[in-house]
């Protein structure tokens, strides 16, 4: 990795809130100007790789990839509507991310509160689970019965996380309604259900069934791979911020455990800028366009964990956290620490 130096300590409390608070300040031009090249974008392609269809379908799928690159954008927008810092008003991030949910496929309010739960929790090893791609320490791992190890590995493996895995997080998961959830979570559920029903129901009425999913199916599936690789390497990576609950802080989570990763500049501005992630996960109100500028003029950031996009290739082998080392490591990592 390009820089894994000691993050830097960031005193809690009021300091590190008031030097980002110029930076959590949405600007409504600004905003407009994402949803102008995210939205627009996305909607304009996909009306394109349909009448490619008549074309040719290698055509329409190299279409897919710009295409994809904006829907990625456009999930930006919708995490920054969750997190109330894209729009002004709290009112219209709620109304704004609630119809880009349909673009995405996720029920807002839902979303927006499992998203909350994991910025409360993550780094923390006594509150996995809500939000985080699933990580066990070594010791659980070599507790669990062959069958049980076998299953983890294949939740792990890459082929299943970032081929099955767009699947299962953007078409059956948020269908589904928890049993014990809230009203108001079940009714953002099934409203969402709902709306894609009626939405793809007439889609697939005016273009054809088949079309649709020619049209959709790769477009989604790639911007899927691509952001369940980005939420894993934003805190994935071999020196990341794992602590038992009485020593973790939220501070320390995001600059140590939340990586910046340099992009160029082009995936940077499809991907949002959410790779300054250190900044986003130490305070999530600050919009997406202000994020590389919080970076850059405060020194504090200039020397978190910084990820190259080879090295976030990479970690994708990692797969279980060794307590005694304090770091990720990999399957063949574990068994010779067990040696």
């Amino acid at each position: 990795m390009s820089s894994l130096a000691a993050a830097p300590t960031v005193q809690e409390g009021a300091s590190w809130q008031e030097v980002l608070a110029p930076y959590a300040r949405p600007r409504l031009a600004r905003s407009l100007l994402d949803l102008a090249t995210s939205v627009v974008p996305y909607l304009a392609l996909s009306v394109v790789m349909y009448l490619s269809l008549d074309v040719s379908y290698l055509l329409t799928l190299a279409l897919a990839v710009p295409t994809a690159g904006f829907l990625v954008r456009v999930f930006i927008v919708f995490h920054d509507c969750a997190h109330g810092s894209f729009l002004p008003s709290k009112r219209a991030n709620a109304w704004l991310g609630a119809v880009l949910g349909l673009l995405v496929y996720a029920p807002f309010l839902r979303w927006r509160h499992d998203h909350a739960v994991h910025h409360a929790t993550s780094g923390d090893l006594d509150r996995r689970g809500t939000g985080d791609v699933r990580t066990l320490t070594v010791n659980e791992y070599r507790a669990l019965s062959r069958r049980g190890r076998i299953g983890y590995r294949v939740l792990r493996n890459p082929l299943v996380m970032f081929g099955l895995g767009p699947i299962v997080a953007m078409v059956v998961g948020p269908r589904i309604v928890a049993k014990d959830a809230r009203p108001r979570m079940r009714r953002s559920v099934i409203r969402t259900d709902l709306a894609l029903a009626l939405l793809i129901g007439g889609l697939c009425f005016l273009m054809g069934w088949w079309q649709f999913l020619l049209v959709q199916g790769p477009a989604a599936l790639l911007a899927g791979s691509t952001g369940i690789w980005l939420f894993y390497v934003q805190h994935q990576f071999e020196d990341a911020y794992w602590e038992s609950a009485e020593d973790w802080t939220y501070a320390e989570a995001a600059l140590r455990g939340s990586s910046y990763l340099r992009l160029p500049r082009v995936l940077q501005f499809f991907t949002g800028n959410i790779g300054f992630h250190h900044v986003h996960h130490l305070n999530a109100r600050v919009p997406n366009y202000n994020l590389p500028r919080a970076h850059a003029e405060n020194p504090v950031f200039h020397d978190v964990p910084t990820l190259s996009l080879w090295d976030g290739l990479g970690a994708v082998r990692l797969k279980l956290w060794d307590e005694s080392r304090g770091r990720l490591v990999t399957f063949p990592q574990a068994r010779r620490v067990s040696g």
